[in-house]
Order: C-alpha cells, then structure tokens, then sequence
C-alpha cells in the first residue's frame, strides 16, 4: 500500500503521531498488515476540487478493516454502502461505489472527513483524541472549503465536535436525528450513524437516513 503524503494543513502525515494510544494502534497494524493503508485518512474531496464543495459530511472515525484499510473514507465496510448509495441517489455522487478507492466513484459538491482521522481501538475515540483532532485537522478543514453551505454529522460525537469546530456552545445545539441548525452561516444536518449496527437493529433505516440528504439536498437548492 502506497503511504499517503499530503502538503495540505488540514491533512495529517501518514504517521501522525499527535494521540498516542492511536498512534501506538496503527503502529501494530501496520506490522501485522503492511498492504493496508494504516494511516489518517484523507478527506475524499469531489475532483474538481475543493471550490466545488457545497456540503461537508463528518462521520465519526475511520474503520479498523474499511477506511484504515483501503485508505478512503466509508470504503470498505457496510457504512459505505448506505452512505455511498444514498449520495448517487441525491446527485452528491456518481459512478459505481465499488468499496475500493480505485472504483469509479466520485463525489459531486461534496467533501467527506472524519471526526477523529485515525482508527481507534474498538471504534472508540477518547475525549483528548477527539478534541485534538478537531484543533489539528477538523477545524482547518471546515475552512478549506470557500463555498460550504451544509454540514452533515453523523453521530453524536461528530455533531458535538463540528458545532464546537465552529465555535458555538454544544447546549445550543443539541444532536438529534434530522435535527437541523444554522451556526455561523452554515446549515448543520444530523443524522444517526450509517453503522450497520444501527441499521441492524433499527435505530436507523434507509428512509430515515434518505430523509436527511433529501432535505440537503432541497436546502441546496434553494440557496
């Protein structure tokens, strides 16, 4: 697997090395499997670049065998497929998600990150990693974007980690499912996480998650 190099100050090295118990985590896994990507995941930004970005979506962390392995965020394991289908059907997307970072796909107004860049142990990021993620990467990255009129945060953690990224008290903005907010210009959209375990046991259905892009995308529009 080819290291992921980046001059951009909104991406971290391969090799970050800012939280150390992640650090430490990636480390192992690059020993027992060199072939994957190991590493912060990149942003996914549309190829037309970042001046084309409208909407920011924000997941939670990567996924030890998705996006830690294949390098590309939601790619790799089911999350991907919820969230990659959905985006086709709402035109942020086109081509054939394939769930390797070589397929066809690719994103069209839209940019996606992560909350926390690194996988961490049993897909649960501690408070310091969070907060320092979001100094270091999360914050820069929201600014990258000169056009972004929509964030959408999937999870509880993310959602809390954007609305202080900008600079807004989290009481003010609560996390709810389908929840909207206007902070600072931008328009927040939450949804639940596109987990399989959500979808599995129901605290999450295609509709429901459908529901959020739908309004995006009608936001969007009207703007």
């Amino acid at each position: 697997m080819t290291t992921h190099t980046t001059d951009h100050p909104a991406e971290p090295p391969h090799t970050c090395l800012l939280c150390p118990r992640l650090a430490s985590f990636i480390a192992g896994w690059r020993a027992r499997e060199p072939e994957w990507f190991n590493g912060p995941v990149p942003s996914f930004l549309p190829r037309s670049g970042e001046e084309d970005v409208r909407v920011l979506i924000i997941g939670l962390a990567p996924g030890l065998r998705g996006a830690n392995r294949t390098g590309r965020p939601f790619t790799g394991d089911y999350a991907g497929d919820l969230l990659y289908s959905t985006l086709v059907k709402f035109g942020f997307a086109k081509g054939i998600f394939e769930a390797r970072p070589d397929d066809s796909l690719e994103l069209l107004d839209a940019a996606i990150t992560n909350a926390v860049r690194c996988v961490p142990p049993e897909n649960k990021p501690e408070g310091a990693e969070v907060n320092t993620c979001r100094q270091y990467y999360l914050t820069p990255t929201i600014a990258r974007f000169p056009n972004l009129q929509a964030i959408v945060t999937l999870g509880t953690i993310s959602h809390q980690t954007t609305v202080r990224a900008l600079g807004h008290p989290v009481r003010l903005f609560p996390f709810s499912h389908g929840g909207e907010h206007d902070a600072g210009g931008l328009r927040i959209f939450s949804s639940y996480h596109c987990s399989r375990y959500n979808t599995n046991t129901g605290k999450l259905t295609t509709e429901m998650f459908e529901s959020v892009f739908s309004r995006v995308r009608g936001y969007l529009n009207d703007c």
